[in-house]
C-alpha cells in the first residue's frame, strides 16, 4: 500500500505556454500552488506566424541578391503590441485565470487527500482495503482532472488562434503594403536574422501603422469609372512638308 500511494496527480495548466500531460500520464509530481496570474507564459500569443510562414522569409518579391533591399520584421511583437493585440491579450488572460481558479481549487483537494492517504498508510492504523479503495477514489479523481485540465488547454488554444488569426493576416498585409510601396525584395522575421542593422527594423513602424487602420495591402490603382469618355489616341505627326526652293 505505501508503494501506491508514493504517486501524485500533476494537475498544471498553462494556457499559452507547454501544454498539458495527456489524460493517460500517470501523476507523477505534487501540484503546484502559485498564484493563477504568474503562470500566464509571457508570450501571451501563439507564435502563429511561425506556424503561418513556415519559413525565415515573411515576404519576398524577388530573388535576394546583393542589390536587394531587405527589411527585418518582429512578427510576434507587431501582434503583441498593437492595440489590437493588447485587447486580445487581456481577453485570454480573464479567460485563463477564471477556468484557472476552478482547476486549482479541485487540485488543492486532491493533494489533501493524498497527503491523508500518505499518513494514513504510515501510521498503520487503517485497514489497508479500506486505504486502497480510497486510493483507487483519489486516482480516478486524479485521472479526470488532467482529462479536464486537457480539454481546457485544447479549448484555450482554439480560443487563441480564433482571435490571434486575423491579426497576423492584418499584420501580413500590411508587409506587403510596405514591400510594394518601398520596394523592399525581402522581408525577414527577425527570429531568422542573427544580425542586422538597426535601422533595417520595421517593427515599431508597422505598429503605428496597424494602429492607424494601415492594415491591408496596397490598393490597387482605380479604374476609370462606367461610361466616363476614354481619352482619344494620340494622332501620328504629319509627315514634314520639303522646304520649297
Amino acid at each position: 500500500m505505501q508503494d501506491n500511494v508514493s504517486e501524485r496527480p500533476s494537475a498544471r495548466c498553462s494556457t499559452l505556454s507547454s501544454p498539458a500531460r495527456p489524460a493517460d500520464a500517470s501523476p507523477g509530481a505534487a501540484p503546484s500552488t502559485r498564484p493563477a496570474g504568474r503562470r500566464l507564459a509571457a508570450r501571451a500569443l501563439p507564435l502563429l506566424a511561425a506556424v503561418a510562414l513556415g519559413s525565415a522569409a515573411l515576404l519576398s518579391s524577388a530573388p535576394a541578391s546583393a542589390q536587394s533591399k531587405i527589411a527585418v520584421v518582429d512578427v510576434r511583437r507587431a501582434m503583441l503590441e498593437t492595440e489590437e493585440g493588447l485587447r486580445v491579450q487581456a481577453t485570454l488572460k480573464k479567460l485563463f485565470d477564471s477556468r484557472q481558479v476552478e482547476l486549482d481549487t479541485k487540485q488543492r483537494a486532491l493533494a489533501d487527500e493524498r497527503d491523508k492517504l500518505d499518513k494514513e498508510a504510515q501510521a498503520g492504523k487503517t485497514p489497508k482495503d479500506a486505504l486502497q479503495r480510497r486510493f483507487e477514489t483519489w486516482q480516478r479523481q486524479a485521472a479526470e482532472l488532467q482529462a479536464t485540465m486537457v480539454d481546457y488547454q485544447r479549448e484555450m488554444q482554439r480560443k487563441e488562434s480564433e482571435l490571434t488569426t486575423p491579426i497576423l493576416q492584418k499584420v501580413l498585409g500590411l508587409l506587403r503594403r510596405l514591400a510594394a510601396q518601398e520596394g523592399y525584395d525581402l522581408i525577414l522575421d527577425k527570429s531568422a536574422a542573427p544580425y542586422f542593422r538597426a535601422d533595417l527594423e520595421l517593427t515599431d513602424r508597422a505598429i503605428q501603422m496597424y494602429n492607424s487602420g494601415q492594415t491591408g495591402d496596397a490598393p490597387a490603382k482605380a479604374a476609370p469609372p462606367k461610361g466616363a469618355p476614354q481619352a482619344a489616341p494620340a494622332k501620328p505627326a504629319a509627315p514634314a512638308t520639303p522646304a520649297k526652293k
